[in-house]
C-alpha cells in the first residue's frame, strides 16, 4: 500500500506543488499531470467507466479533481496480476494505478495515462446508480452515492466557486463575518412558516435569516454580513423551495436605499464574474448557455413596483395594488429584459415590519427583489430599515407580535439609531439560476423537501 499523499485537489482546477513520493513514483491527483508528462505516477481514485477490447482496457479514473483521466491498460504491459485487477475493477471500485502520463489532445483532462500497475482496493458489486435513466425517486434515496455522476459534481463545484466568490466579496471590502444564532426566541416575519422546538421549557424557532442580529453587529463594525443555513417550513412542492438552505445577508450602517440598490448590482455582477472565471469548464458540460451569465453586467434595469402591476396587466395578469407576484409573473417581468430585474417600493402592507416606508409615499416600503432571468424568480431581497424607535414599535405592534421578544432589537434604535440597509440571497435559487438547474434539490449537497429528510 502506498503512503498517503498530501496534496488536496483545489475547486478552481489548481493542486497544491508538493506531491508524497512513493519509492521513486509520486503520488499526485488528476488536476496535476500536466506538471508529470512523461514521467511514472500513482493515482488513487474510482472507477467511473470501464471498457476492454481483447488485449486493451480503457478505465475512466475519478479522484476528486474537476476532470477525470483514461488509463490505458495492454496486457502485454502489464503482470498478469494488474490485468486481472483491471477486468474486476467495475463501476465505483476503488483502485490504485502506476502509469505514465501522455498527452492526448482529445482526452477530457488532455492526458491519458499508459498504465503499467494495477491495484483494486476495493471491489464494488451491483452499483445502485448505473449509467441508464434512473428516476428522481430513486436518485433522492441514494443521494449519497448520486453526488459522484458528473453532473451533480459540477454543479456543486460551481457552488463551491459561488461560496469562495460570495466570501471573497465582503472580505475585499472590509466587512466583518458575523455568525447569528440558529435557534432563536423570535421570527423575522411571524411564525407560520417557522420550525418550533422546545428551548428548556420556552419556544424556540429555527432561524429563518441572521438580519435581526446583524443589525446590532453593524453598529459595532459598520459593515457585517452572515452565511449560514436557514429554514422554512413552507409546505411547498415546488421546484424552488427547501425547507433549509444556506442564505448570505450584508447589513450596512449608513447605507440607505439607492446605495442598496447598487451594493446589490455590484454584488451578482462580481460573483457572477468569479464564478464564470473558475468554472466555466463546468458550466459547458451542464450545457449551460454562459452568454446568459456573462450579461450579468451593471447597471441592472429597475422597474416600480406600481409599474410591473401595470405590465402585467396589460399582460392579461388580473393583479391589484397589494398583490404579491407569484413564479408565473415574476418569470413574465423578467423575460423583459436580458440580464436580472430589480423591482422596487413593495406596499408596505405586504412587507416585513422593519422595512423603512417610503418618504414620498408611506404606502410604499424602501424594499428591493432582484429577478433573476429565465424563470429562476427572485434570488436577492433587502430593504432599508426602519431606524426609528417609536415607528418600529408601532410596526411590531401592528404586525401582533410580542413586544418582549423584540426589546433588544428595539434597543438598537434607543442607543445611537442610524439609518442602514442589508439583503439576503438563497445560495442554492442562485446556483439552480447559475448551472440552469431545473430544481433546487441539486444545488445542495443533502436537500430537505417536505416530507423528505432522507438520507
Amino acid at each position: 500500500m502506498s503512503e498517503s499523499r498530501s496534496e488536496t485537489p483545489a475547486g478552481d482546477g489548481a493542486a497544491p506543488d508538493d506531491a508524497a513520493p512513493v519509492g521513486d513514483v509520486p503520488s499526485i491527483y488528476i488536476a496535476r499531470l500536466a506538471d508529470h508528462v512523461g514521467e511514472l505516477v500513482e493515482l488513487r481514485g474510482w472507477v467511473d467507466k470501464r471498457r476492454s477490447s481483447g488485449k486493451i482496457g480503457f478505465l475512466e479514473l475519478r479522484d476528486g479533481s474537476p476532470d477525470t483521466v483514461q488509463g490505458v491498460v495492454s496486457r502485454k504491459e502489464v503482470d498478469e496480476s494488474s490485468w486481472e485487477a483491471m477486468q474486476a475493477a467495475t463501476q465505483e471500485s476503488t483502485v490504485r494505478l502506476v502509469g505514465r502520463v501522455v498527452e492526448d489532445a482529445r482526452a477530457p483532462s488532455g492526458y491519458e495515462l499508459h498504465v503499467s500497475e494495477l491495484e483494486v482496493l476495493q471491489a464494488t458489486e451491483e452499483y445502485p446508480i448505473t449509467p441508464k435513466e434512473h428516476g428522481t425517486a430513486f436518485l433522492m434515496e441514494n443521494r449519497h452515492l448520486w453526488l459522484r455522476s458528473s453532473r451533480q459534481r459540477a454543479i456543486l463545484r460551481v457552488r463551491s466557486a459561488a461560496i469562495a466568490a460570495i466570501r471573497e466579496f465582503f472580505d475585499r471590502r472590509d466587512y466583518v463575518l458575523i455568525d447569528s444564532p440558529i435557534l432563536t426566541p423570535a421570527a423575522c416575519e411571524g411564525t407560520s412558516t417557522l420550525f418550533e422546538t422546545d428551548y428548556f421549557g420556552d419556544p424556540a424557532y429555527l432561524s429563518q435569516s441572521g438580519q435581526l442580529y446583524l443589525e446590532p453587529a453593524a453598529a459595532a463594525f459598520g459593515k457585517v454580513y452572515c452565511f449560514g443555513p436557514t429554514f422554512r417550513a413552507e409546505k411547498s412542492k415546488t421546484r424552488r423551495h427547501l425547507m433549509e438552505f444556506w442564505m448570505v445577508e450584508p447589513e450596512v450602517a449608513f447605507l440607505e436605499f439607492d446605495g442598496l440598490c447598487a451594493l446589490a448590482e455590484e454584488f451578482l455582477a462580481a460573483v457572477v464574474g468569479r464564478v464564470l472565471e473558475r468554472c466555466r469548464g463546468e458550466l459547458e458540460s451542464l450545457e449551460r448557455d454562459v452568454s446568459v451569465l456573462e450579461r450579468v453586467q451593471a447597471p441592472f434595469p429597475r422597474m416600480r413596483y406600481r409599474e410591473a402591476i401595470e405590465l402585467l396587466q396589460g399582460e392579461g395578469k388580473e393583479l391589484q395594488f397589494g398583490d404579491d407576484f407569484g413564479a408565473e409573473e415574476e418569470t413574465i417581468l423578467a423575460s423583459q429584459f436580458d440580464r436580472p430585474l430589480m423591482i422596487t417600493h413593495y406596499p408596505v402592507a405586504s412587507k416585513a415590519f422593519y422595512m423603512q416606508p417610503d418618504a414620498e409615499d408611506p404606502e410604499l416600503a424602501l424594499a428591493l427583489d432582484v429577478i433573476a432571468p429565465e424563470g429562476y424568480g427572485e434570488i436577492i431581497g433587502g430593504s432599508q430599515r426602519i431606524h426609528d424607535h417609536d415607528l418600529l414599535a408601532r410596526r411590531i405592534d401592528q404586525h401582533e407580535l410580542p413586544r418582549q421578544a423584540f426589546q433588544w432589537y428595539l434597543d438598537i434604535r434607543r442607543y445611537g439609531a442610524f439609518p442602514h440597509s442589508g439583503f439576503g440571497m438563497g445560495l442554492e435559487r442562485f446556483v439552480a439560476w447559475l448551472t440552469r438547474s431545473p430544481h433546487l434539490r441539486e444545488t445542495i449537497p443533502y436537500p430537505r423537501m417536505l416530507h423528505k429528510i432522507y438520507p
